[in-house]
């Protein structure tokens, strides 16, 4: 949430966004290499939907899975560049790779809207639920 930028059309939105990079936020400046998320449209649809109260930490945890949307590995190091060396490279065509990207897209997204949008379960937990309750990285209905 800290490095994108995204629709944060209500009150409630803004305030999760505050809350989460206030007791949320990984301290990631001295890292040399970091794994995640992709930055892709679809996950931040996701987090955006959680923000604004419409899915649980649960939903937006299963939709974050849906349709192999994959990992990214960035490195930011001096020490991390340094550390690899370079094996060998392979073509990829953008037309058969830049189908299969909008194919895991358009397929999480059908998959978060027709199985986990719209299903909510007693005990799930919300934003509104975690601020009130002044919830931390470390609570372990978090887990």
């Amino acid at each position: 949430m800290e490095n994108r930028e995204f629709d944060v059309p209500s009150g409630l939105a803004l305030e999760a966004r505050e809350y989460i990079l206030e007791r949320f936020r990984v301290a990631y400046e001295s890292y040399d290499a970091i794994i995640g998320y992709r930055a892709d449209d679809s996950y931040f649809s996701f987090a955006q939907d959680f923000i604004n109260g419409t899915i649980s930490y649960r939903q937006l945890n299963n939709a974050m899975h849906l349709g192999k949307l994959g990992q990214q590995f960035v490195l930011k190091s001096r020490l991390a560049f340094e550390r690899i060396r370079f094996l060998r490279s392979e073509v990829a065509d953008s037309s058969e790779w830049y189908a299969k990207k909008m194919l895991r897209d358009k397929t999480a997204r059908r998959e978060y809207f027709s199985v986990e949008r719209g299903r909510r379960q007693r005990g799930d937990l919300y934003i509104t639920q975690i601020m009130d309750e002044e919830m931390r990285a470390d609570d372990l209905r978090l887990r």
